[in-house]
């Protein structure tokens, strides 16, 4: 008997072979799908797809044997990967380099083909390989055969380290994401406190000097007032952004939309506001927390951009077997049409001539969470008329 030699590029040989994980893993039924499909084509009772580690040779999948790996020293597999094509041993026992193998004498490994699993790099991984216990040949077919799924086993190989890559980076991102979230959170929260002590001693410092305040103080601590509720906007705006997805969580219901009316209009409306919502209907099946999000975004937005004295929101519903449909109706300054295109992007703004001031975040978060609701939303508008929101949310 004669023990494989090594190749001559054996330590890189070695480290591609590390390079795929796949030594010392559990079964999967994509090589084993393999390895039976060509012990049937070549009427064979053994079939196996091999890896050839230091010292030994581990069997990815091994079909019509119970164990899952043997030495190197003594493995046919050690031979194949020492040519570019197939190796056919037609009857080991009249081959010197098989004399006296043990598994000639303990497993009756008399037939052998084995075709060399060469990755990209053209490193020789290991084998797709089959035995038989009698001597015999393959038909052109067979070959054929165990030349394209030696291919496939190697594209497997491939996908798994393209898969494992891609799970590494999605963790890294998983984790960079949370430590944006909880520093987003902690800063806004951290500011937050500030902010409203700012606003709350502005408003007194305004009310308890209105009478000595020159027009130009009083102009500035407008300025002073103005930015602070911005600032505060921006905030609030960036809590929503990244809690958005905490909302998607949140189970389905069904949703009876006087109550989210009632909800709706008890944070947003006042006395001089009226909104029209649909009454005695029930949205069934919906994530109840996101659509209240969409809908308080969109109303607030409504009555924030109105200039009429009696500011009307009107909330439409309709649906079908595949879809929730809603639209948000406003008498407000409306958008201009050149600028329609782009006011769902985030920190993207409209200047209008209103004085009320966009942060660019309320609608990316409402665009955000329409769609990984499995649907759309979109705008018509009129410059000094209003605009109408319409979204739809798969079911």
């Amino acid at each position: 008997m004669q023990s494989p030699k090594l190749p001559t590029n054996e330590l890189q040989r070695l480290e591609a072979v590390k390079s795929y994980s796949i030594l010392d893993t559990l079964p999967e039924s994509d090589y084993d799908n393999i390895t039976k499909l060509i012990a049937s084509i070549c009427d064979v009772p053994i079939s196996l797809i091999t890896v050839l580690d230091e010292n030994r040779n581990f069997f990815k999948s091994h079909f019509g044997i119970p164990f899952s790996e043997s030495p190197r020293d003594i493995s046919f597999c050690g031979h194949a990967i020492l040519q570019d094509d197939i190796l056919i041993i037609p009857d080991a026992r009249l081959d010197e380099r098989f004399i006296d193998n043990p598994l000639i004498k303990d497993f009756n490994a008399i037939f052998y083909a084995g075709m060399p699993l060469v990755n990209p790099d053209g490193y020789q991984l290991g084998s797709l390989c089959v035995f038989d216990h009698k001597p015999r040949v393959l038909t052109t077919n067979q070959i054929d055969a165990l030349k394209i799924l030696s291919q496939q086993v190697v594209n497997l190989f491939e996908l798994r380290t393209k898969n494992e890559i891609l799970e590494k980076a999605k963790q890294e991102l998983e984790k960079r994401n949370d430590k944006l979230n909880s520093f987003a959170s902690h800063v806004s929260h951290d500011l937050k406190s500030p902010l409203a002590n700012i606003i709350s001693l502005t408003g007194l410092i305004r009310d308890e000097n209105k009478n000595n305040f020159s027009d130009e103080s009083k102009e500035y601590i407008s300025y002073i007032e103005e930015s602070t509720t911005i600032l505060n906007d921006y905030i609030d705006g960036i809590l929503l952004h990244y809690k958005a997805d905490e909302l998607l969580k949140s189970k389905r219901e069904d949703v009876n939309l006087d109550d989210l009316s009632e909800d709706i209009k008890l944070i947003l409306i006042s006395k001089t506001d009226e909104l029209k919502f649909p009454k005695g209907l029930t949205v069934n099946n919906i994530n109840k927390a996101a659509l209240s999000q969409i809908l308080i975004n969109l109303v607030d937005n409504a009555l924030k951009y109105n200039d009429k004295p009696k500011r009307l929101v009107e909330i439409t519903y309709t649906s079908n077997l595949f879809k929730h449909q809603f639209s948000v109706k406003d008498n407000g300054i409306g958008i201009p049409k050149d600028k329609q295109a782009y006011i769902f992007e985030i920190f993207k703004t409209v200047k209008n001539d209103f004085g009320k001031s966009s942060t660019g975040i309320g609608l990316s978060t409402v665009k955000d969470l329409v769609e990984k609701l499995g649907g759309d939303i979109s705008v018509e508008s009129t410059e000094g008329k209003g605009s109408t929101f319409s979204f739809i949310l798969a079911k």
